[in-house]
């Protein structure tokens, strides 16, 4: 049988949720204002979203560009109104100045969403020691839900974090303390990086900008998300 991998795609609105439903995406990112990197989608454009498409949608929780919490009752506040608009997903992760996990924001957040399942984005990639940060998340008391991180391997990108993404794999493969949850493989992620990663048997792959050819002030573009598709149908047989 044949094992398809995760094709998770930025989405900003309704458009761009129906653009990379239609090129074979299995999954969305929420946020808006990429500008700061991608930061908390309304509550509107969320049930927009989820009246135009039928995908599992993680939503972004993050106040501000940056990796502080920042107003971490206001962004309790919206998690908890997302969370009743029905919103079952989501992504967040939070360090403090010596970039170290802030597990005061995240479990505080985690609480909030009572449970979801959650990803720990690019944090990860500015963490002073990326494997302290894991073994500190998986001891933490009250940080349920988390099965995903979001990675380059490091701060500059895919291209330069690959033998980090690939060595953490294979301790993902061995269920090594604070390994459990899946890599998802994003920022500076491009098809050429595919079969390196796949042969190690990464299997979770994030695009936002590499499924806009004409940039971020254009939709999605369903060919784009397709050509991803099929080259990762190729790879992960």
């Amino acid at each position: 049988m044949s094992k398809r991998a995760l094709l998770e795609v930025i989405a900003l609105g309704p458009e761009d949720a129906v653009a990379a439903q239609a090129g074979g995406a299995d999954r969305l990112e929420l946020v808006t204002d990429m500008a700061a990197d991608g930061l908390t989608p309304s509550r509107a454009t969320f049930a927009a979203i989820r009246a135009a498409v039928d995908l599992p949608l993680r939503v972004m929780l993050r106040a501000a560009d940056g990796f502080a919490a920042g107003d971490l009752e206001a962004l309790c506040e919206e998690a908890a109104a997302l969370r009743a608009e029905g919103a079952e997903e989501f992504v967040l992760g939070f360090l403090t100045p010596d970039g170290r996990p802030d597990l005061a924001a995240v479990t505080a957040l985690a609480d909030v969403i009572d449970g979801c399942r959650w990803t720990f984005h690019r944090a990860i990639d500015r963490a002073a020691d990326r494997d302290a940060l894991r073994k500190e998340l998986a001891g933490a008391a009250g940080v349920a839900g988390l099965d995903t991180y979001l990675t380059a391997g490091g701060a500059e990108g895919v291209a330069a974090g690959l033998p980090v993404l690939l060595a953490e794999q294979a301790r993902t493969a061995e269920a090594e303390p604070g390994y459990a949850p899946q890599i998802l493989v994003g920022g500076g992620l491009g098809l050429g990086h595919l079969p390196a990663l796949c042969a190690a048997g990464l299997d979770a792959f994030h695009i936002g900008g590499a499924a806009r050819p004409a940039g971020w002030d254009a939709p999605v573009d369903a060919a784009a998300v397709r050509e991803w598709r099929e080259a990762l149908d190729r790879e992960v047989v």
